[in-house]
């Protein structure tokens, strides 16, 4: 392709993700924060378009604060409905494709095996209720579009599950975890390169469309989640909290969350030849990452604190009163 990706929501863990892989495979993309093109704003979208002229749209904005979204249900529609419905219409009279990412809180959870795209939505809460609409509002403006569902996404970037976990277990001994709800965890490279998956099937395929579920390999509770990320970070801290489990009666919380949110990604697969790795695998690189993220600024820091102590031109003494040694914080300074 020589017209670039426009990514909107580029600033999120999904669109930092999409981002770097497209730089490290010399793809074409155009990344706009929110600050830059808020996706409910009509004359930023479609001047964003007219400017970029790309060859596909991402949709990688969006309202995930589940929570959140029951208190604050116009931010949440603004984000999930009309952002979506504004950059459907923009896409469809510049004749582009959209690529728009929704989300497993679409059902109930009530079904017990792995969703497919034909069961029937029947969302729970706010965040659900705005995601199936935005879908539908989608489907309604533009024939070419391709709908991404996914689950428990996770990844180096940004607010989630995985680095809420790693930052309490190395606080706390003991973590509490839901045992009785269902998923399959999602790194955001994965969905990432899905993404540019579809867009190269687009190229080739130009009406290419249709609603998709692509999901991490696997399926878990929270729980089991929690207990691999743990697992896995044991390498590099030691740390060992125990994790315990609870039921979703024992959390409560402001928004109904679906017990099953497994996602059959089979017709993802056969449409474009490729399927998330096993969420295990990914969770160990990704702890394994930001593992070593964690290693370097701790060094930065300790350099950059080392730059700025004074240090004397000859070895700190003991005066004649003192009769220990510097402690070990003294004797660093003076080294």
């Amino acid at each position: 392709m020589k017209a670039p990706i426009l990514i909107f929501g580029a600033r999120g863990q999904v669109g930092r993700e999409l981002m770097a892989l497209a730089a490290a495979r010399k793809i074409a993309a155009v990344g706009l924060s929110r600050s830059e093109a808020s996706i409910a704003d009509n004359y930023t979208v479609r001047s964003a378009i007219d400017t970029q002229r790309p060859a596909v749209v991402v949709n990688a904005a969006g309202y995930t604060a589940v929570d959140r979204a029951e208190r604050d249900a116009e931010a949440a529609t603004a984000a999930n409905v009309t952002g979506p419905a504004i950059l459907a219409a923009a896409c469809a009279d510049a004749g582009v494709p959209l690529i728009h990412l929704s989300s497993a809180y679409v059902f109930d959870g009530l079904k017990k095996t792995a969703y497919v795209e034909t069961d029937r939505v029947n969302p729970l809460g706010v965040h659900g209720r705005t995601k199936a609409e935005g879908e539908a509002k989608i489907r309604e403006a533009t024939k070419r579009h391709v709908i991404l569902r996914s689950s428990w996404i996770y990844g180096v970037y940004g607010r989630n599950f995985l680095r809420t976990t790693l930052r309490l277990a190395g606080e706390r001994d003991e973590l509490k975890m839901v045992a009785d709800q269902f998923g399959c965890p999602t790194a955001s490279v994965d969905l990432a390169e899905a993404i540019l998956v579809v867009v190269r099937k687009l190229a080739d395929k130009p009406n290419t469309s249709g609603t998709f579920h692509f999901a991490g390999n696997g399926r878990t509770t929270w729980l089991g989640f929690a207990e691999e990320i743990v697992r896995r970070q044991v390498l590099f801290t030691g740390r060992t909290p125990k994790v315990t489990a609870i039921s979703t009666a024992e959390y409560p919380s402001a928004a109904k969350r679906p017990a099953n949110c497994e996602l059959d990604s089979s017709k993802f697969a056969t449409a474009f030849g490729y399927r998330a790795r096993p969420w295990q695998e990914r969770v160990a690189e990704t702890v394994a990452q930001l593992s070593a993220r964690a290693r370097i600024a701790e060094a930065k820091s300790e350099a950059k604190s080392s730059d700025t102590t004074p240090v004397e031109e000859k070895p700190a003494e003991l005066k004649e009163s003192d009769g220990k040694p510097p402690d070990s914080k003294t004797a660093e300074t003076a080294s």
